[in-house]
């Protein structure tokens, strides 16, 4: 299994916070949830809960950063929709 994290860099402010943003995800729920724990980020943060194909957690550089040195594989945006496009997939076949 794999927690990824993309290179999305969106400018938003979030709350209070302005900040480049990029999505964090993994190929199951548990690890996402496991690997957001490790990074500070608290479950009831996650996006699309229930949507196991679009499940993330969006995160800032700093973050994603962190994610990368714990392990997270960075991959680009469109390696991004790929993977979200397969899970999307093989959950509609399940």
């Amino acid at each position: 299994m794999t927690v990824y994290v993309d290179s999305m860099r969106m400018r938003a402010t979030v709350g209070r916070i302005t900040a480049n943003w990029s999505h964090l995800s993994a190929d199951t729920t548990d690890e996402l949830l496991e690997f957001a724990a490790r990074l500070g980020l608290r479950a009831s943060w996650i996006q699309n809960p229930g949507h196991v194909w679009k499940e993330h957690f969006d995160v800032t550089d700093s973050k994603r950063e962190l994610a990368i040195r714990l392990g997270a594989k960075p991959i680009t945006m469109q390696e991004a929709v790929t993977l979200w496009t397969a899970k999307r997939e093989a959950a509609r076949a399940a």
